[in-house]
């Protein structure tokens, strides 16, 4: 036997998912036969939400018309249509192009890979989703998180996101509204990112991925519609208000100045071309979503906002955790007072104990010294009810044991 070992390359050392990772120790759990109650993965189809029939029509016509094969490499014409159309009604002007990826995690990389390269780094939003930090390590960019403040409803700081901009600097990101927190970004706010943005010479990457499910009346708004000439890329895609993530189905429009960006926008396109196409069919499912009926919004946001009642009224009830109310998305981020343990070894012991499966917030960042945990307020009511019970059973427990 050959003692030849593979090693692994080294941009790969530093990536890390803590929503799929916290499962290996979920699974072990598992198989003691504990009951598992899962508040980790944001997937609407392992609960009570179903996609609209008309979209799913849709692709399975395409389907038995054998539109089984290659699309084109952006996308099918109808399919990058109707995103043009739906970007309209958000106000997005100054379009430039339309991409078509699997899933908006695609698209996010694509546009990523196109712009950054080792040493530069692209300004992250903390707590946000880990996809970002995993690409640019993937990168071997340098990591340059921003804070979102927590004490003002989790909105991005202006000022620390000043203060981390140099002249390796390629770009903002923004997720809004944001996962992990349900946090939705003030005019006010995206108006000064978007100076921040002109002054420095920044492309602003926008997850809009959670655009239509907000509540109390809360509106989106869309970062570029609030300038067409600022460089900008604005993610989207069927997975999150349409109930679909396993039809891995997003795309990017780009938008602002061309003049500025198009050999960025040729980059990204000999990308597409050299990974041939997003799914084929799952694409005529975009123009019947995006201009058909929309009514499954109004049954999913009643149902969220029920949820996400119940989600901060029962973890705020219990001494030593804070949950700032979301205002859109199905996560919460709640603060968790720990004198001297971590939220990593408080979420598996949690797990190990009551069989409920929560993220760490240090899989999303947080503000040093800081404790959270991020929970998914898709399940059934009655699964949530009993989750938050053993969580505030739990915590007062933890408590005793190790903040002595």
């Amino acid at each position: 036997m050959s003692s030849f070992v593979i090693k692994p390359a080294e941009r790969t050392e530093n990536i890390t998912y803590a929503v799929r990772d916290i499962i290996v120790l979920a699974n072990e759990v598992a198989k003691s036969g504990k009951e598992m109650l899962y508040l980790n993965i944001g997937d609407p189809n392992l609960f009570d939400f179903v996609p609209p029939r008309h979209m799913i029509d849709a692709t399975y016509k395409a389907m038995l018309e054998n539109k089984n094969g290659y699309s084109p490499s952006s996308g099918i014409k109808p399919a990058v249509e109707a995103i043009e159309r739906e970007a309209d009604r958000k106000g997005i002007k100054n379009i430039q192009d339309i991409f078509v990826t699997t899933g908006a995690s695609e698209a996010i990389e694509l546009s990523l890979s196109a712009l950054v390269n080792q040493g530069e780094n692209v300004l992250t939003p903390t707590p946000g989703y880990p996809l970002y930090t995993a690409v640019a390590s993937k990168l071997q960019a340098i990591e340059n998180p921003y804070y979102l403040n927590e004490a003002n409803g989790w909105q991005p700081d202006i000022d620390d996101i000043k203060s981390k901009i140099n002249d390796k600097t390629k770009a903002i990101i923004v997720i809004n509204p944001n996962n992990p927190t349900g946090s939705n970004s003030r005019k006010e706010t995206l108006l000064q990112i978007i100076d921040l943005a002109k002054e420095h010479n920044l492309v602003i990457l926008a997850d809009e991925i959670y655009d239509k499910l907000l509540f109390d009346g809360q509106e989106h708004i869309s970062l570029a519609s609030l300038d067409s000439e600022t460089p900008m890329i604005t993610f989207g895609g069927l997975s999150k208000n349409y109930m679909v993530p396993g039809f891995r189905i997003g795309w990017g429009i780009v938008s602002g100045n061309r003049s500025t960006q198009s050999d960025f926008i040729e980059a990204i396109n000999k990308m597409l071309r050299a990974r041939l196409s997003a799914n084929h069919p799952e694409q005529y499912g975009i123009p019947a979503a995006l201009d058909g009926d929309q009514s499954h919004l109004v049954e999913a946001n009643k149902k969220l906002t029920r949820r996400r009642d119940m989600t901060v009224e029962m973890l705020n009830s219990v001494h030593g955790i804070s949950c700032v109310k979301p205002e859109g998305a199905f996560y919460a981020f709640p603060k968790l007072e720990l004198k001297n343990q971590t939220d990593n070894h408080f979420v598996a012991e949690l797990i190990k104990e009551t069989g409920v499966v929560v993220v760490p917030g240090t899989g999303f960042g947080q503000v040093p010294g800081t404790n959270h945990m991020r929970v998914v307020f898709l399940p059934q009511d009655e699964i949530l009810e009993k989750a938050y019970k053993n969580i505030a059973e739990f915590y007062l427990k933890y408590r005793e044991k190790f903040d002595k």
